[in-house]
């Protein structure tokens, strides 16, 4: 995902790192898990539609997160999903920003509104729009997967250290489980990209791309295929799949970049599996 960069990638020390870390449990404890389960209706609002929904852990995390980076790395951009809800003009800075700090407060909001604990706080970090750091963090647990380019996808959690992640080992193109996001593809695309599951195992959909990619890097699905990208959804879980072992492209075949944006992104476990996934959902490009 660098090759491109105009400079040499600079990412995050371990320090700084686990300075990131620990900003966002900080946030977690203050803002998000207690009310978990304790939201008011009067807490809970809509943004585009019935189903895409913002809490105000969403506004109070992203702001405590915001305030921190800003004082940690001054100068960097900082693009919250709230804030580009509110300002989309926001998202446009990433590809220019040496240094951007995206934020998803809470991904996964559907579920944390109606008390499904598969919810997490994702933090990435873009140089011109490359993705150079991820975060996935789950605050039920305590934990994270994390990766920077050019190292190892790794599990962390906060007294046990970190252990390397990868995804599932190749064993042909039968079988095939993984994640679609079925509702965010255009609605003329909907029924024939619904007609191709039956040719896989299992397609699903967690609602949280957090734990989606979570789960690819760890080797538990074979793929995450992904519509309507968004920088706070996608910037994290594109490196951290890509450094977990995966195989990471745009539909087309272009790389990956942070910022607005359209088309589809398939993260599969090895190139083989790529392809025969691009094979089948290439009407997709039409």
């Amino acid at each position: 995902m660098q090759d491109s960069l105009p400079a040499p990638v600079t990412t995050l020390s371990r320090a700084q790192k686990r300075q990131v870390l620990n900003l966002v449990r900080r946030a977690a404890r203050a803002e998000i898990l207690p009310r978990f389960r304790n939201l008011a209706s009067t807490d809970i609002a809509t943004k585009t539609g019935p189903q895409d929904l913002v809490t105000e852990a969403d506004r109070a995390a992203e702001a405590m997160i915001g305030r921190g980076l800003a004082q940690m790395f001054p100068g960097a951009l900082i693009v919250g999903e709230e804030a580009a809800s509110e300002r989309p003009e926001i998202v446009d800075g990433i590809a220019e920003a040496e240094t951007a700090f995206i934020i998803d407060p809470v991904d996964g909001t559907w579920n944390y509104a109606n008390g499904i604990a598969t919810f997490g706080v994702i933090v990435a970090v873009s140089r011109y729009g490359v993705p150079v750091f991820g975060l996935h963090y789950d605050p039920v647990m305590d934990d994270c997967i994390w990766a920077e380019a050019g190292g190892a996808a790794e599990f962390v959690r906060s007294r046990r250290g970190t252990r390397p992640v990868r995804v599932a080992a190749a064993s042909g193109t039968e079988d095939l489980a993984g994640f679609v996001g079925l509702s965010l593809l255009p609605e003329d695309k909907r029924a024939e990209m619904a007609a191709t599951f039956p040719k896989l195992t299992r397609a699903m959909q967690l609602r949280c791309g957090c734990h989606e990619y979570r789960v690819f890097a760890q080797g538990g699905v074979d793929f995450v295929f992904s519509a309507g990208l968004t920088p706070w959804d996608h910037t994290a879980g594109a490196l951290i799949a890509e450094r977990a072992g995966g195989h990471v492209a745009m539909l087309d075949g272009s790389e990956y970049r942070a910022g607005p944006m359209g088309g589809y992104l398939l993260a599969a476990r090895d190139e083989a599996t790529w392809t025969h996934l691009r094979d089948l959902w290439s009407f997709l490009l039409d």
